[in-house]
C-alpha cells in the first residue's frame, strides 16, 4: 500500500501529505494518526525517514475506519444479567462518622 514515487502533480497539486496535513484532511489528531502510522495500522507512504500520506493512503485509511450505521444500542438491563441481583444487597453505610459512636480515650483511629 505505499507509494514510495508519488511526487507533486506538474500542476500544482500535491499528491503527498505531511502528517499534519493528513491529518487535518481526515479531521483526526495528528498524534492519532502518527501512532497508528507508526504501529503499521494505516497505509503511509516514506520517504527515506519522512513519513508521508499519498491520496490512495488516506482513501485507505477512510475506506478501512468505515463502520455501518448500526443505530442506537439498547440500554443491558443489569438485573437481567446472570447473577444480577440473586444476592442481597449489601446494607448502606453512612460515610459521616458521628462523635457518640467511637470511644472518646483516644484508642479509635478517628480524630475529632
Amino acid at each position: 500500500m505505499r507509494r514510495p514515487d508519488a511526487v507533486p502533480a506538474d500542476d500544482g497539486d500535491v499528491l503527498l501529505y505531511t502528517p499534519a496535513e493528513a491529518a487535518r484532511r481526515l479531521r483526526v489528531r495528528e498524534s492519532w494518526l502518527r501512532k497508528k502510522a507508526a504501529a503499521g495500522q494505516v497505509p503511509r507512504t516514506l520517504l527515506g525517514k519522512h513519513l508521508r500520506f499519498s491520496e490512495a493512503d488516506l482513501a485507505a485509511i477512510v475506506a478501512a475506519s468505515a463502520r455501518a450505521a448500526t443505530g442506537r444500542r439498547r440500554r443491558r438491563n443489569p438485573a437481567s444479567r446472570e447473577g444480577g441481583r440473586d444476592l442481597p444487597r449489601s446494607p448502606q453505610r453512612s460515610v459521616h462518622a458521628h462523635r457518640d459512636d467511637h470511644p472518646s480515650d483516644g484508642s479509635s483511629p478517628w480524630h475529632g
